[in-house]
Protein backbone atom coordinates (compact mmCIF):
# COMPACT_ATOMS: atom_id res chain seq x y z
CA UNK A 1 0.00 0.00 0.00
CA UNK A 2 1.30 3.33 -1.04
CA UNK A 3 -0.34 6.80 -1.12
CA UNK A 4 -0.06 10.63 -0.11
CA UNK A 5 -1.49 12.21 2.90
CA UNK A 6 -4.26 13.88 0.93
CA UNK A 7 -5.51 10.39 -0.75
CA UNK A 8 -5.72 9.13 2.82
CA UNK A 9 -7.63 11.86 4.16
CA UNK A 10 -9.97 11.59 1.10
CA UNK A 11 -10.90 8.16 1.92
CA UNK A 12 -11.23 8.88 5.41
CA UNK A 13 -13.28 12.40 4.80
CA UNK A 14 -10.78 14.01 7.05
CA UNK A 15 -8.81 17.47 6.76
CA UNK A 16 -5.31 17.46 6.25
CA UNK A 17 -3.86 19.84 8.81
CA UNK A 18 0.19 20.45 7.71
CA UNK A 19 2.09 18.61 4.63
CA UNK A 20 -0.43 16.25 2.58
CA UNK A 21 2.16 15.45 -0.05
CA UNK A 22 3.80 12.80 2.21
CA UNK A 23 3.22 9.18 1.33
CA UNK A 24 1.75 6.51 3.69
CA UNK A 25 2.87 2.72 3.83
CA UNK A 26 1.50 1.41 6.51
CA UNK A 27 0.10 1.89 10.26
CA UNK A 28 1.67 1.40 13.70
CA UNK A 29 0.83 2.77 17.24
CA UNK A 30 2.33 6.59 18.53
CA UNK A 31 5.03 5.33 19.64
CA UNK A 32 5.97 2.85 16.74
CA UNK A 33 5.29 4.66 13.98
CA UNK A 34 8.28 5.61 11.26
CA UNK A 35 7.70 8.29 9.04
CA UNK A 36 6.29 6.50 6.18
CA UNK A 37 3.44 5.42 8.72
CA UNK A 38 -0.13 6.62 9.86
CA UNK A 39 -0.93 6.85 13.52
CA UNK A 40 -4.20 7.92 15.20
CA UNK A 41 -5.08 9.16 19.05
CA UNK A 42 -8.85 8.33 20.20
CA UNK A 43 -8.75 11.00 22.19
CA UNK A 44 -6.43 13.78 22.92
CA UNK A 45 -7.77 15.18 26.07
CA UNK A 46 -5.76 12.69 27.75
CA UNK A 47 -1.77 14.09 29.82
CA UNK A 48 -0.26 10.29 28.52
CA UNK A 49 -1.30 10.41 25.11
CA UNK A 50 -0.72 14.43 24.41
CA UNK A 51 3.08 13.75 25.10
CA UNK A 52 2.94 10.87 22.72
CA UNK A 53 1.37 12.62 20.39
CA UNK A 54 4.11 14.96 20.72
CA UNK A 55 6.94 12.58 19.88
CA UNK A 56 5.37 10.76 17.48
CA UNK A 57 7.55 9.81 14.36
CA UNK A 58 4.62 9.24 12.12
CA UNK A 59 3.97 10.78 9.65
CA UNK A 60 0.61 11.31 9.60
CA UNK A 61 -1.51 11.28 12.61
CA UNK A 62 -5.68 10.41 12.67
CA UNK A 63 -7.16 12.68 15.02
CA UNK A 64 -10.28 14.18 16.44
CA UNK A 65 -11.74 17.73 15.90
CA UNK A 66 -9.64 20.70 17.55
CA UNK A 67 -6.07 19.41 18.33
CA UNK A 68 -3.75 21.55 17.78
CA UNK A 69 -1.22 20.89 15.15
CA UNK A 70 2.30 21.95 16.89
CA UNK A 71 3.85 21.46 13.84
CA UNK A 72 2.67 17.87 13.03
CA UNK A 73 0.75 16.72 9.88
CA UNK A 74 -2.99 15.37 11.44
CA UNK A 75 -6.20 14.06 9.13
CA UNK A 76 -8.72 15.81 11.37
CA UNK A 77 -12.00 13.41 11.09
CA UNK A 78 -15.18 13.37 13.80
CA UNK A 79 -14.02 9.24 14.08
CA UNK A 80 -10.71 8.87 14.53
CA UNK A 81 -11.66 4.88 15.23
CA UNK A 82 -13.44 4.27 12.54
CA UNK A 83 -10.66 6.23 9.90
CA UNK A 84 -8.41 4.31 10.88
CA UNK A 85 -10.21 0.69 10.90
CA UNK A 86 -10.74 2.23 7.09
CA UNK A 87 -7.05 2.27 6.49
CA UNK A 88 -5.99 -1.30 8.28
CA UNK A 89 -8.78 -2.74 5.96
CA UNK A 90 -6.69 -1.30 2.76
CA UNK A 91 -3.81 -2.53 4.37
CA UNK A 92 -5.05 -5.99 5.65
CA UNK A 93 -6.96 -6.38 1.66
CA UNK A 94 -3.04 -5.77 0.31
CA UNK A 95 -1.89 -8.12 2.69
CA UNK A 96 -4.74 -11.05 1.74
CA UNK A 97 -3.59 -14.10 -0.13
CA UNK A 98 -5.49 -14.01 -3.39
CA UNK A 99 -7.11 -17.35 -2.93
CA UNK A 100 -9.68 -18.01 -6.52
CA UNK A 101 -13.06 -19.62 -6.13
CA UNK A 102 -12.96 -22.89 -6.61
CA UNK A 103 -12.98 -26.53 -4.84
CA UNK A 104 -9.86 -28.27 -4.02
CA UNK A 105 -8.94 -31.63 -5.43
CA UNK A 106 -8.43 -32.64 -1.81
CA UNK A 107 -12.16 -31.68 -0.48
CA UNK A 108 -14.97 -34.05 0.02
CA UNK A 109 -18.43 -33.14 -1.13
CA UNK A 110 -21.56 -34.87 -0.74
CA UNK A 111 -23.71 -35.38 -3.53
CA UNK A 112 -26.76 -33.90 -2.17
CA UNK A 113 -24.68 -30.82 -1.03
CA UNK A 114 -25.56 -27.48 -2.73
CA UNK A 115 -23.05 -25.21 -3.71
CA UNK A 116 -23.59 -21.56 -4.76
CA UNK A 117 -21.40 -19.58 -6.93
CA UNK A 118 -18.16 -18.06 -6.32
CA UNK A 119 -17.54 -20.22 -3.60
CA UNK A 120 -13.94 -21.53 -2.21
CA UNK A 121 -13.60 -24.59 -0.31
CA UNK A 122 -9.73 -25.11 0.27
CA UNK A 123 -8.02 -28.15 1.11
CA UNK A 124 -9.12 -31.37 2.92
CA UNK A 125 -12.63 -29.82 3.44
CA UNK A 126 -15.32 -32.27 3.94
CA UNK A 127 -19.30 -31.21 3.23
CA UNK A 128 -22.14 -33.71 4.24
CA UNK A 129 -25.39 -34.34 2.69
CA UNK A 130 -28.19 -31.45 2.13
CA UNK A 131 -25.18 -29.37 3.34
CA UNK A 132 -26.32 -25.31 1.82
CA UNK A 133 -22.83 -23.16 0.95
CA UNK A 134 -24.08 -19.63 0.12
CA UNK A 135 -22.84 -17.30 -3.22
CA UNK A 136 -18.82 -15.89 -2.10
CA UNK A 137 -18.61 -18.17 0.75
CA UNK A 138 -14.80 -19.20 1.58
CA UNK A 139 -13.66 -22.46 3.84
CA UNK A 140 -9.95 -21.85 3.88
CA UNK A 141 -8.92 -25.46 5.13
CA UNK A 142 -9.98 -28.38 7.17
CA UNK A 143 -13.28 -26.97 7.59
CA UNK A 144 -16.52 -29.62 8.32
CA UNK A 145 -20.01 -28.87 7.72
CA UNK A 146 -22.42 -31.21 9.16
CA UNK A 147 -25.50 -32.75 7.55
CA UNK A 148 -28.31 -29.94 6.81
CA UNK A 149 -26.25 -27.33 7.67
CA UNK A 150 -26.30 -23.99 5.80
CA UNK A 151 -23.56 -21.53 5.51
CA UNK A 152 -24.76 -17.97 4.50
CA UNK A 153 -23.33 -16.02 1.13
CA UNK A 154 -19.65 -14.07 2.01
CA UNK A 155 -19.15 -15.68 5.09
CA UNK A 156 -15.54 -16.84 5.96
CA UNK A 157 -14.12 -19.83 7.77
CA UNK A 158 -10.65 -20.54 9.00
CA UNK A 159 -9.18 -23.50 9.39
CA UNK A 160 -10.63 -26.31 11.41
CA UNK A 161 -14.23 -24.89 12.15
CA UNK A 162 -16.72 -27.51 12.54
CA UNK A 163 -20.02 -27.10 12.44
CA UNK A 164 -22.19 -30.01 13.27
CA UNK A 165 -25.30 -30.92 11.79
CA UNK A 166 -28.56 -28.66 11.21
CA UNK A 167 -26.42 -25.67 12.12
CA UNK A 168 -27.40 -22.44 10.99
CA UNK A 169 -24.71 -19.85 9.44
CA UNK A 170 -25.99 -16.53 8.41
CA UNK A 171 -24.37 -13.88 5.64
CA UNK A 172 -21.01 -11.84 6.25
CA UNK A 173 -20.28 -13.85 9.07
CA UNK A 174 -16.01 -14.84 10.37
CA UNK A 175 -15.22 -17.91 11.79
CA UNK A 176 -11.80 -18.07 12.99
CA UNK A 177 -10.07 -21.28 13.70
CA UNK A 178 -11.11 -23.95 15.65
CA UNK A 179 -14.44 -22.39 16.19
CA UNK A 180 -16.65 -25.56 17.11
CA UNK A 181 -20.53 -25.15 16.40
CA UNK A 182 -23.43 -27.38 17.51
CA UNK A 183 -21.56 -29.68 19.84
CA UNK A 184 -23.54 -31.19 22.26
CA UNK A 185 -25.11 -29.24 25.33
CA UNK A 186 -23.72 -30.28 28.47
CA UNK A 187 -27.26 -32.31 29.79
CA UNK A 188 -26.27 -35.19 32.29
CA UNK A 189 -29.04 -36.72 34.79
CA UNK A 190 -28.66 -38.96 37.60
CA UNK A 191 -30.06 -42.01 38.07
CA UNK A 192 -29.27 -46.08 38.76
CA UNK A 193 -25.38 -44.58 40.32
CA UNK A 194 -24.38 -43.12 37.15
CA UNK A 195 -25.08 -40.21 35.20
CA UNK A 196 -27.13 -40.05 31.93
CA UNK A 197 -27.05 -37.78 28.53
CA UNK A 198 -29.58 -36.05 28.35
CA UNK A 199 -30.10 -36.29 23.80
CA UNK A 200 -29.44 -32.61 22.11
CA UNK A 201 -31.39 -32.67 19.69
CA UNK A 202 -31.96 -29.12 18.89
CA UNK A 203 -29.78 -26.90 16.73
CA UNK A 204 -27.81 -23.28 16.38
CA UNK A 205 -28.40 -20.40 14.63
CA UNK A 206 -25.75 -17.74 14.04
CA UNK A 207 -27.46 -14.41 12.51
CA UNK A 208 -25.81 -12.10 9.68
CA UNK A 209 -22.41 -10.19 10.55
CA UNK A 210 -21.20 -11.97 13.36
CA UNK A 211 -17.65 -12.71 14.41
CA UNK A 212 -16.57 -15.42 16.20
CA UNK A 213 -12.93 -15.85 17.91
CA UNK A 214 -10.42 -18.87 17.62
CA UNK A 215 -11.07 -21.86 20.12
CA UNK A 216 -14.96 -20.68 20.81
CA UNK A 217 -17.56 -23.39 21.37
CA UNK A 218 -21.34 -22.47 20.70
CA UNK A 219 -23.81 -25.55 21.83
CA UNK A 220 -26.65 -26.75 20.16
CA UNK A 221 -29.94 -26.53 22.14
CA UNK A 222 -31.34 -29.71 23.69
CA UNK A 223 -34.90 -28.76 21.87
CA UNK A 224 -35.07 -25.88 19.74
CA UNK A 225 -32.26 -22.89 19.35
CA UNK A 226 -29.02 -21.57 20.03
CA UNK A 227 -29.17 -18.27 18.94
CA UNK A 228 -26.30 -15.53 18.41
CA UNK A 229 -28.19 -12.80 16.91
CA UNK A 230 -26.95 -10.16 14.34
CA UNK A 231 -24.13 -7.99 14.49
CA UNK A 232 -22.59 -9.83 17.97
CA UNK A 233 -18.39 -10.83 18.16
CA UNK A 234 -17.21 -13.28 20.28
CA UNK A 235 -13.23 -12.79 21.29
CA UNK A 236 -11.66 -16.25 21.95
CA UNK A 237 -12.50 -19.26 24.13
CA UNK A 238 -16.11 -18.21 24.21
CA UNK A 239 -18.45 -20.45 25.50
CA UNK A 240 -21.77 -20.35 25.04
CA UNK A 241 -23.94 -23.14 26.48
CA UNK A 242 -27.44 -24.82 24.87
CA UNK A 243 -30.46 -22.61 24.50
CA UNK A 244 -28.95 -19.30 25.41
CA UNK A 245 -29.88 -15.95 23.02
CA UNK A 246 -26.81 -13.50 22.36
CA UNK A 247 -27.61 -9.91 21.37
CA UNK A 248 -28.04 -8.43 19.36
CA UNK A 249 -24.56 -6.27 18.69
CA UNK A 250 -23.30 -7.67 22.11
CA UNK A 251 -19.58 -7.98 22.74
CA UNK A 252 -18.14 -10.89 24.73
CA UNK A 253 -14.44 -10.95 25.81
CA UNK A 254 -12.30 -13.82 25.70
CA UNK A 255 -12.81 -16.39 27.97
CA UNK A 256 -16.48 -15.39 29.26
CA UNK A 257 -19.30 -18.25 29.90
CA UNK A 258 -22.90 -18.38 29.25
CA UNK A 259 -24.65 -20.72 30.97
CA UNK A 260 -28.14 -22.67 29.63
CA UNK A 261 -30.90 -21.18 28.52
CA UNK A 262 -29.99 -17.64 29.77
CA UNK A 263 -30.61 -14.34 27.66
CA UNK A 264 -28.17 -11.95 26.90
CA UNK A 265 -29.79 -8.33 25.72
CA UNK A 266 -28.99 -6.23 22.77
CA UNK A 267 -25.51 -4.24 22.93
CA UNK A 268 -24.82 -6.11 26.24
CA UNK A 269 -20.86 -5.82 26.68
CA UNK A 270 -18.76 -8.01 28.97
CA UNK A 271 -14.87 -8.19 30.04
CA UNK A 272 -12.90 -11.20 29.91
CA UNK A 273 -14.26 -14.61 31.93
CA UNK A 274 -17.31 -13.03 33.12
CA UNK A 275 -19.56 -16.22 34.04
CA UNK A 276 -23.21 -16.36 33.74
CA UNK A 277 -25.61 -18.63 35.62
CA UNK A 278 -27.96 -20.45 33.74
CA UNK A 279 -31.43 -19.22 33.21
CA UNK A 280 -30.91 -15.60 33.71
CA UNK A 281 -31.87 -12.81 32.16
CA UNK A 282 -29.59 -9.93 31.36
CA UNK A 283 -31.22 -6.78 30.14
CA UNK A 284 -30.23 -4.64 27.16
CA UNK A 285 -27.31 -2.38 27.26
CA UNK A 286 -26.04 -3.91 30.27
CA UNK A 287 -21.95 -3.52 31.05
CA UNK A 288 -19.96 -6.22 33.59
CA UNK A 289 -16.47 -5.69 34.21
CA UNK A 290 -13.76 -8.65 33.83
CA UNK A 291 -13.90 -11.76 36.01
CA UNK A 292 -17.42 -10.77 37.42
CA UNK A 293 -19.81 -13.75 38.14
CA UNK A 294 -23.43 -13.03 37.40
CA UNK A 295 -26.16 -15.69 39.65
CA UNK A 296 -29.28 -13.83 38.00
CA UNK A 297 -30.88 -11.38 36.32
CA UNK A 298 -29.79 -8.04 35.43
CA UNK A 299 -32.02 -5.11 34.92
CA UNK A 300 -31.31 -3.06 31.59
CA UNK A 301 -28.44 -0.58 31.75
CA UNK A 302 -26.78 -2.31 34.62
CA UNK A 303 -22.99 -1.79 35.16
CA UNK A 304 -21.62 -4.56 37.41
CA UNK A 305 -18.61 -5.88 38.87
CA UNK A 306 -17.13 -8.58 41.42
CA UNK A 307 -17.95 -12.26 42.32
CA UNK A 308 -20.98 -12.01 42.94
CA UNK A 309 -21.53 -9.27 40.42
CA UNK A 310 -23.66 -6.20 42.05
CA UNK A 311 -23.30 -2.38 40.83
CA UNK A 312 -19.94 -1.56 40.30
CA UNK A 313 -19.64 1.07 42.81
CA UNK A 314 -21.07 -0.63 45.66
CA UNK A 315 -17.82 -3.41 44.48
CA UNK A 316 -15.05 -0.45 44.65
CA UNK A 317 -16.55 0.45 48.19
CA UNK A 318 -15.94 -2.96 49.32
CA UNK A 319 -12.50 -3.44 47.47
CA UNK A 320 -11.47 0.25 49.10
CA UNK A 321 -13.07 -0.90 53.20
CA UNK A 322 -11.24 -4.57 52.42
CA UNK A 323 -7.82 -2.40 52.06
CA UNK A 324 -8.24 -0.62 55.11
CA UNK A 325 -8.51 -4.30 57.05
CA UNK A 326 -5.22 -4.26 58.80
CA UNK A 327 -5.37 -0.77 59.06
CA UNK A 328 -8.46 -1.36 61.15
CA UNK A 329 -7.53 -4.33 62.96
CA UNK A 330 -4.74 -2.73 64.37
CA UNK A 331 -6.89 -0.16 65.93
CA UNK A 332 -9.72 -2.36 67.28
CA UNK A 333 -6.42 -4.13 68.82
CA UNK A 334 -4.80 -0.77 70.77
CA UNK A 335 -8.86 -0.40 71.77
CA UNK A 336 -8.53 -3.68 73.66
CA UNK A 337 -5.27 -2.83 75.14
CA UNK A 338 -6.63 0.41 76.80
CA UNK A 339 -10.07 -1.46 78.07
CA UNK A 340 -7.17 -3.86 80.38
Amino acid sequence: MKMTIDQLAALVNGRVIGNGSGVIEGAAGLAEAKGSDASFVRDAKNAAVLKELAATAAGAVIVPEGVPANGKTYIEVKSPVAAFAALLKLIAVEKEIRRPAGVHASTVIAPSAKIGKGVLIGPFCVIEEDAVIGDNAKLIAQVYVGPRSKIGPETLLYPQVTLREDVNIGARCVLHAGVVIGGDGYGFYFADGRHNKIPQVGTVVVEDDVEIGAGSAIDRATTGRTVIKKGTKLDNLVHIAHNVEVGPHALLAAQVGIAGSTKIGKGVAMGGQVGVADHANVGDGVQIGAQSGVKGDVEAGAVLFGSPAQPIQETLRQIFLIRRLPELFKFMKSLQGKKE
